[in-house]
């Protein structure tokens, strides 16, 4: 494994993937992120029928669990997707930024 793959894959730690798990699963693994102390922020990302999965682990973690984490970045966009035959179809995505707000002291 060369410098960058190992740099690489230290910084996709922070991405969660959302897919077919129910919400708090992903909530959970968010907490996870976050309170580690490794990173300040975590990325969710989603396609097609998970995008509304991923906003409910966002909205469940910034008003239940962590109330100083905040929604930074929302980025939409649509994704070519090849199926088993060979077909394309477009795939809406969404990637939402979740940061821990700096306290003050």
């Amino acid at each position: 494994m060369t410098k960058e793959e190992k740099k690489k894959m230290d910084s996709d730690n922070n991405i969660i993937y959302v897919g077919n798990k129910p919400p708090m699963n992903y909530v959970s693994a968010i907490m996870a992120v976050l309170s580690s102390g490794s990173y300040s922020e975590v990325v969710l990302k989603a396609r097609g029928n998970a995008i509304s999965r991923a906003v409910d682990a966002a909205e469940i973690t910034h008003n239940r669990f962590l109330t100083d984490a905040e929604v930074t970045n929302i980025d939409i966009g649509t994704e070519v997707v090849t199926n088993e035959e060979g077909r394309k179809s477009n795939v809406s995505s969404i990637e939402i930024c979740l940061t821990m707000k700096k306290t003050e002291k």
